[in-house]
């Protein structure tokens, strides 16, 4: 009777499923020991602000104001709810029909659309700046520029960055210098008078 062939021994064909699954727990509590654990044990990044609300002071109007807000809040909002300055309305709240139109340095910006945190170190300038007097705002007046009214203030602000830099336009100048400013009521042929009448009460303008 012939002898059974002694049978080669088993080859390791590697880890088990359920080796394996033992060592990637055991791989997962060291990670979350360690490298996890270290992370979110470090210290804030230099230059990181928040999330709780942080003390921040803005130029408004020519004078110096100081809040604490949380670093996600907008100028709009500080504005409006911290500040008590609601000219600018809060209409689309993203940054597309100009209603929340104010000056930094003398630049139209949607206050929607920047952060109060980043709008230190600024000029801001809004609506209420400006008196019965202003050319900008007699202008509207004048020709009734306005409805509802949600729209005017940004238009003010708008138009006011536009005859700086542009004191002497066209109608067609109007059309593409204002045209991120939206008038729900259709008011643009108004505004357009509006604005050329400004231009010519504004010095250096010379419209009729």
């Amino acid at each position: 009777m012939k002898e059974k062939p002694e049978l080669e021994p088993k080859r390791n064909r590697g880890v088990s499923r359920r080796g394996f699954i033992g060592r990637v727990g055991i791989g997962s509590g060291a990670l979350t020991s360690g490298v996890l654990t270290e992370a979110a044990q470090g210290q804030t990044p230099a230059g990181v602000m928040g999330p709780g609300a942080v003390s921040i002071s803005l130029t408004l109007n020519g004078k110096p104001v100081k809040l604490e807000v949380e670093p996600r809040v907008t100028l709009l909002d500080a504005l409006r709810d911290r500040l008590d300055m609601t000219g600018a309305k809060k209409v689309c709240d993203r940054g597309t029909c100009g209603a929340c139109t104010v000056l930094m340095d003398g630049k139209a910006v949607y206050a929607c659309s920047i952060l109060a945190v980043d709008a230190q170190g600024k000029q801001i300038q809004t609506v209420e700046s400006l008196t019965a007097n202003n050319p900008v705002v007699k202008a509207f007046v004048d020709n009734d520029a306005q409805q509802c009214g949600y729209c005017t203030p940004g238009f003010v602000m708008a138009t006011t960055a536009f005859l700086k830099k542009n004191p002497n336009p066209s109608y067609e100048d109007v059309n593409t210098g204002l045209g991120g400013n939206l008038c729900r009521c259709g008011t643009y042929f108004d505004v357009r008078k509006a604005v050329l009448q400004a231009a010519k009460d504004v010095k250096g303008g010379k419209n009729g």
